[in-house]
């Protein structure tokens, strides 16, 4: 007997914010559910421009042109968080006028 598994692309269709999660539903009826603490600069966005994104091609990714982030949905499945330091964010912080 011989068995086949069939895998296919899943890809983004929207993005919704809580106070400390980022929740992605995906095309195929899954909710993929984030810490904002894995994605620095989301989590130290406002509401407008956490709101401000953009799918990247069909929805293999997202991109929010105010905060410059992108995250895969590829990376999100397989449960990778940015790779951001804290010296690599001071500098945004600090212009963005916080630290």
């Amino acid at each position: 007997m011989s068995t086949s598994i069939t895998e296919r692309d899943v890809f983004a269709e929207s993005v919704q914010f809580s106070n400390d999660s980022m929740t992605i539903r995906l095309d195929d009826g899954r909710a993929l559910s984030v810490p904002l603490a894995w994605y620095p600069r989301l989590l130290h966005g406002g509401d407008a421009e956490r709101s401000n994104y953009e799918l990247i091609g069909d929805g293999e990714g997202i991109h929010w042109p105010d905060l410059d982030e992108d995250v895969s949905i590829e990376g999100l499945l397989a449960g990778r968080r940015s790779a951001e330091s804290d010296a690599s964010l001071a500098p945004w912080l600090a212009k963005r006028g916080r630290s």
